[in-house]
């Protein structure tokens, strides 16, 4: 019997996730693929979004349609975190004489080198990899072969560079989320899943241009974050809030008891009055999501990680086009701390050229930057 063991948060299962279960079934003449959700993955210090009871569901109705499919709530049930040579060893002794395979992805593949005892996970199944994006797995081959002295074997499909994590930024904004079994989808509406009220109250308050600018802020903000130890909820948050004040003017209702620093320039005001509707019309309690809302313009001295976060992101995301900006966003997934005392290198630049225009370097601006320097320097 040839099994196939496919691991994962699967928060959601989507569309991708299946498309290579299918592949890897066509390509090893799988008899069987066992969909495994993660407890909680050892690369991650909090467990998923979704309960393990919602991703179990999830995963059935993505699957019910394809016989070959097992959905098993093995590294739920032990409650502890999901090494993959446990999972392996346990599947092995219960379809013992069985070929087993593991499936990863290119990304997964390139981190199995740090894996807990990837040997162990070797010795009982081989792992069956595909291509994600224009992440290609073949490249990998040789350094695999020098250390386990053993090879993998190439799935021939090349996955869309969707995530789970994209379509619960797009769920939380509203969008379409064409990447779901309509099953899964109706699921995730149902149960409120991935979604935040005051998301869409704040977004409200915005432009269509701004609330696209904030889409794309949260997408590269919430992407960070794991590799950052932020919570996923604090970074969206935080972003999705961040120019909640860009529109407000200061005589609205909305800001009846908002008091303004004194000295702050014209373009730096909708930080305060988006960090005071954050807290006042929006609820919002955690200091620090309010700290990286009030200072994403200007900056501060001892900033956040969450504060850097939402001011880099801000300034970075996808939308945004200025020379020299691709490089900032290759340093930004290395170094955070460096990539943003490049940006406020470049935005004390800018203002001072264009001073005669009516810009001004915020005090607050010059103090973070000259604090973040000394940091770097020490």
């Amino acid at each position: 019997m040839k099994i196939a063991l496919f691991g994962g948060s699967f928060d959601p299962i989507h569309n991708e996730h299946i498309e290579y279960m299918k592949a890897a079934k066509e390509a090893l003449s799988l008899d069987k693929v066992i969909v495994i959700p993660s407890f909680l993955a050892p690369h991650k210090e909090r467990g998923a979004v979704a309960s393990g009871e919602d991703r179990l569901n999830m995963c059935r109705l993505a699957l019910q349609d394809f016989s070959y499919a097992e959905v098993s709530d093995f590294e739920l049930i032990r409650q502890e975190k999901s090494y993959t040579y446990i999972t392996v060893e346990h599947f092995a002794k219960m379809y013992e004489g069985s070929q087993l395979y593991f499936l990863v992805g290119a990304d997964m593949l390139e981190d199995f080198f740090t894996w807990k005892n990837p040997e162990r996970i070797l010795a009982t199944a081989t792992l069956a990899a595909c291509a994600r994006g224009d992440e290609s797995v073949s490249k990998t081959h040789l350094r695999f072969k020098e250390r386990f002295h053993c090879d993998y074997v190439e799935i021939p499909f090349t996955g869309d560079k969707i995530s789970s994590t994209e379509l619960r930024v797009r769920i939380a904004f509203g969008k379409e989320t064409n990447g779901l079994d309509p099953r899964v989808a109706e699921y995730i509406e149902e149960r409120n899943l991935y979604q935040y009220s005051v998301i869409a109250s704040a977004l409200a308050l915005e432009k269509e241009e701004r609330r696209e600018h904030s889409f794309r802020v949260a997408l590269m903000a919430v992407a960070r974050a794991r590799s950052l130890c932020i919570s996923e909820d604090k970074a969206l948050l935080a972003a999705a809030l961040h120019d909640c004040g860009k529109y407000v003017s200061l005589d609205s209702p909305l800001l009846k008891e908002f008091v303004l620093p004194a000295e702050v320039p014209a373009p730096v005001v909708h930080q305060y009055t988006g960090a005071y509707l954050a807290e006042r019309e929006f609820g919002i309690t955690d200091g620090e999501i309010i700290d990286a809302i009030r200072y994403h313009t200007s900056g501060r001295e001892d900033m956040t990680t969450l504060g850097k976060l939402i001011f880099v992101a801000d300034m970075l995301e996808s939308g945004r086009s200025f020379e020299g900006i691709d490089e900032l966003r290759k340093v930004f997934w290395r170094d955070l701390d460096k990539c943003l005392l490049l940006c406020f290198e470049r935005q004390i630049a800018y203002l001072a050229e264009n001073q005669n225009k009516g810009s001004a370097i915020y005090s607050l601006t010059q103090r973070a930057y000259n604090w973040l320097k000394r940091q770097r320097t020490q």
